[in-house]
Formats: C-alpha cells, sequence, structure tokens
C-alpha cells in the first residue's frame, strides 16, 4: 500500500480493556477519527463493577464510604498516584459520560453520587464499588434491609456455594435460606459455564423452565439471589421476565472469571463504538510504531507479520500490564512492548516482592509502569515526554496499585479522560 493510500487516523488506541475502551468513547465524543488494535482484553475477566476507589489506606483495610473523600486522601499521600493528574471535577465527568454511554447501549448502572455501595461477592463477602450494574441493585438495597432472602447456586458451576455465602453473612444478614438448582437442559453435565447459561436465557422457553426449578426453593423469600447468569443481551427484559414468572425481586452475584457481566461491559462497549465509526484491528497487535515525519506515527499491525499498516495524529498506550502484553518481563528487567519505553520498577528483580506475600505494604512490582507528566505523556530517560501525542492510561501507569486499591475502573476510566483531553488540547 502506498502512503498516500494509507489509512490515516486522529488517534490509535492500544489495547481493549476497560482503559482503552473509555479512552476509544471519549475520543469518538469529541469528534475523533479513531483506530483501536488490541488482542482480547482483561474486561471479559472484569467483575462488571466500576470501581472507583474501595480502600485507602491499603494496609488498615478501611473500606471507603466516600471515594471522594478517598481520593482526596490518597492524592495527599500518595501524589505520584495518576489521580493526581486530574482534578476530581474531572473524574466526575468522565464517570458521567461513561455511565451515559452505556446506558445508550442498554447497559444500565447505578450508583450512589457520593457514597460507595456494598455489593455482595461469591465469597459472601461484601466489597465496596461505585457503578453498581442494574442486576446487581436490588441486592444492594437487600443487604441494607436483610429481608428473608434466597440464595441459589447451580450445579456444576464451580466457584459458587449458596451455602459457603449464607455462612459468610450470617451475622450481616442473618434470615437466608439457601438452594441448589440445575440448570434446564446442562443438568447431565459436569460442569457448566456462566456465559452459556446466560445465553440459553435469551430463550423463553428456558426462562419458564428455570422459574420451574426455582420455585419449589422459594419458601418464605422475598427476594432471591442467582450468580450473574441473567442474559448476556437484553437483561432488563430477562429479569422482568423471570421476576413475573417467579414473582419475587432477583438479583446476581458476581462470579468468578471470566464473568457475565464483565462479557456485557465489552460488548455494549464494541457495540456502542463501532456505531459511532470507530475501525477495530482485534486479535491483532501493534507489530512497530515510529514517529514519521509528517507528524503521524506510523504503525504496522497484525499477528505475527505485518498485515495492515496506518498512520495516527496520536496514540494511547492503554495495553495494560503484564497479562495485556503492555509490560513483559525477563530475568532482568520489567520493559514496555511497542516503544520500549523506561519502566519505573525496583532496581533489581530481587526487589519486586516482599518476603510476606499478605504484607501490608503490598509488593513494589504491583507499582512499576510508565511515568507520565501532567498530560499523561510517558516520560522518556530524561523525564521528558518521549513523544508530543503519545499517551497512556490505565494499569500500564506507575504509581498504582489497583488491585489493593480496588480502584482499576476509576483508574482506566479516569486517565483514559485525561488522556483524550490533553490529546484534543495539543492538537487543536
Amino acid at each position: 500500500m502506498s502512503d498516500s493510500q494509507t489509512a490515516k487516523y486522529d488517534l490509535c488506541i492500544i489495547g481493549t480493556g476497560l482503559a482503552g475502551l473509555a479512552a476509544t468513547m471519549f475520543a469518538v465524543n469529541r469528534g475523533l477519527s479513531c483506530v483501536q488494535v488490541g488482542q482480547t482484553g482483561e474486561i471479559n475477566f472484569s467483575s462488571g463493577l466500576l470501581d472507583l476507589l474501595g480502600v485507602h489506606p491499603v494496609g488498615e483495610k478501611n473500606a471507603l464510604s466516600d471515594p471522594w473523600a478517598g481520593i482526596d486522601a490518597l492524592v495527599r499521600d500518595i501524589p505520584e498516584h495518576p489521580y493526581a493528574r486530574l482534578p476530581k471535577e474531572d473524574i466526575q465527568a468522565a464517570f458521567k459520560e461513561l455511565l451515559s454511554f452505556l446506558k445508550e447501549t442498554g447497559l444500565t448502572y447505578h450508583r450512589r453520587m457520593n457514597h460507595n455501595s456494598a455489593v455482595l461477592t461469591s465469597l459472601g463477602t461484601l466489597k465496596p464499588t461505585y457503578g453498581v450494574p442494574h442486576t446487581m441493585w436490588k441486592g444492594v438495597a437487600a443487604l441494607k434491609k436483610t429481608p428473608a432472602g434466597l440464595i441459589l447456586d447451580i450445579r456444576g458451576l464451580k466457584g459458587f456455594s449458596a451455602r459457603q455465602i449464607a455462612a459468610a453473612l450470617q451475622n450481616d444478614w442473618p434470615d437466608l435460606l439457601t438452594g441448589r438448582i440445575s440448570f434446564p437442559g446442562m443438568d447431565h453435565l459436569n460442569e457448566v459455564y456462566p456465559e452459556h447459561m446466560a445465553n440459553a436465557l435469551i430463550l423463553p422457553e428456558n426462562r419458564e423452565k428455570v422459574a420451574q426449578a426455582v420455585r419449589p426453593h422459594l419458601k418464605d423469600a422475598q427476594i432471591i439471589g442467582l450468580p450473574a447468569i441473567l442474559g448476556i443481551y437484553r437483561t432488563h427484559e430477562i429479569v422482568s421476565d423471570l421476576e413475573k414468572l417467579i414473582g419475587l425481586p432477583l438479583f446476581e452475584i458476581p462470579t468468578i472469571p471470566p464473568s457475565v457481566p464483565g462479557l456485557r461491559l465489552k460488548e455494549a462497549f464494541e457495540r456502542g463504538l463501532r456505531a459511532k465509526g470507530v475501525h477495530y484491528f482485534s486479535q491483532n497487535r501493534v507489530l512497530s510504531a515510529r514517529a514519521g515525519k509528517d507528524r503521524y506515527f506510523e504503525l504496522d499491525i497484525g499477528r505475527k507479520t505485518t498485515e495492515d499498516s496506518l498512520k495516527s495524529r496520536g496514540i494511547i498506550l492503554a495495553s495494560g500490564r503484564f497479562i495485556g502484553g503492555g509490560l513483559y518481563a525477563d530475568r532482568l528487567r520489567i520493559k514496555e512492548t511497542v516503544f520500549d519505553l523506561p519502566v519505573h520498577q525496583p532496581d533489581s528483580r530481587a526487589g519486586w516482592h516482599r518476603r510476606d506475600m499478605l504484607d501490608p505494604r503490598g509488593h513494589p512490582v504491583n507499582r512499576a509502569g510508565l511515568e507520565i507528566d501532567d498530560r499523561f505523556r510517558p516520560l522518556n530517560s530524561s523525564q521528558r515526554p518521549a513523544f508530543k501525542t503519545l499517551f497512556a492510561a490505565g494499569s500500564i501507569l506507575a504509581h498504582n496499585d489497583w488491585k489493593r486499591l480496588k480502584c482499576g475502573a476509576g483508574l482506566a476510566v479516569a486517565s483514559a479522560f485525561g488522556a483524550v483531553t490533553s490529546f484534543v488540547r495539543i492538537c487543536r
């Protein structure tokens, strides 16, 4: 393909996790032409919950009621954290825009504006989170009122035990019954999978069969908790239909990954972004990228060998950490995989981990990543922006221990917003 024929875009977003998808959403909402490149993102493994900030300080295991006050404290305590690169009003605006976009695709989230909500997990623990899928929201209310409830598990579904959940909740929600059902048409299987059951519920006849299986367990229950299987698509219809058939409100409990709520989130993004004209190179990666002479980056795309080439005015690295492929570790050091940018990391591999796996301070390797300036541009070895229009977002950023802070979604969304906003300011 000649240079004159090479496709040109305003932004190339590398990565298909939440940070990459959110960055693409913010970009197209601002009228930018976008191309997205990446293999399956980590979003498939997410619970579907949108954490903003759940714990701070981590060592004290202090679950936060007000995540916004928590961000103020986090920024004071860890001024290098990516949240410190944005005013709090921008983070609030980013979440508002995200939830509005998802609602337009048919995926509704609920939140308490200035407070986290407690969501029941498959371990029977209560997880503080900010954005809650509509399929789980009735469970949030039930945890406050603790009516007579029923938790059901499904024969063959691994990692989900109604009895274990009820036992863990005996102090917080003592009036809980438990039961087990077989999923219609899958009762002969030794193992069943949430996504298969979710797809089966697209058929009304399967909803009726599930309702028939549930009814013998109801007794005095006023609400029912189920594993997260209530459809990947048309979840409002499926939940409403099952509630009418059973005669009680339902709520989902997240399962171990890969999870149906994570798949819903991924599908909602891809559906909404394709409708806005985003071009995808799915299951591909950037094999090489370089700054051209015409203020455009030149990128070669493919699986193992170059299959396509393109040009873009800017790039957002939202390629994740080790699982996502944004970072790579050998025996000596951690490397960034596209531009070989400097990675903030311990001086030697011996310093990656502490002796105690449960050390309250966490492990230094979890805070490894790219250093950025106030415009979310990765820094070179001279501590200057590596390129004028190269940005980074998400878990690839340094100084964040997002799993322990329970801020993964917030980090992804806020940094994506910051990167796109900075690109617009620089280039317009």
